[in-house]
């Protein structure tokens, strides 16, 4: 079996997100959070698929959980927000993600912290800036009802001479 730690499954999970929403003249910037190893709890069980006679007696399925109640790594700002877009996903505030792609549980490990640093990535970042409503031009809107009364137009020689 592979050294686990060398892979660095069992070490802190990094998770880079967007720090500011993108913008046409500024560039994208990064933010880093780490969540200790300790905040992360694992789970194994056996996973159904391929895996031939090992399927059975195996524990390859991965599930990696978060408490996002209970962090340290995150300031409360962050995790308001986190909660917010995770409000469907949460068990009493603990994130879950499961891996059984693979047959190997190290490979599932890996997977499932690459998941939950993905679920987290899309959840610390900061929302798009607001949509600027702009007026509609006159012509644009003059144009449309011409085309409306034109359709309407060819709809009605289209019916019998008696409907009217």
């Amino acid at each position: 079996m592979a050294d686990e730690t060398a892979s660095g499954v069992n070490g802190p999970l990094t998770v880079r997100y967007s720090a500011m929403p993108a913008s046409s003249h500024t560039g994208r910037h990064r933010a880093e959070a780490v969540i200790p190893a300790a905040e992360l709890s694992w789970r194994f069980s056996r996973s159904a698929g391929p895996g031939g006679q090992g399927v059975n007696t195996t524990d390859s399925r991965a599930e990696l959980s978060f408490d996002l109640a209970a962090t340290t790594a995150l300031p409360r700002w962050l995790k308001s927000r986190a909660f917010e877009r995770l409000a469907g996903r949460l068990v009493n505030g603990v994130l879950t993600v499961t891996a059984s792609e693979q047959r190997s549980q190290l490979q599932n490990r890996e997977a499932a912290r690459e998941r939950l640093a993905h679920v987290l990535a899309e959840a610390l970042a900061p929302p798009p800036p607001p949509r600027r409503e702009k007026k509609v031009p006159t012509g644009v809107t003059r144009r449309r009802l011409d085309n409306k009364t034109r359709r309407g137009q060819t709809k009605q020689l289209r019916r019998r001479v008696d409907d009217y």
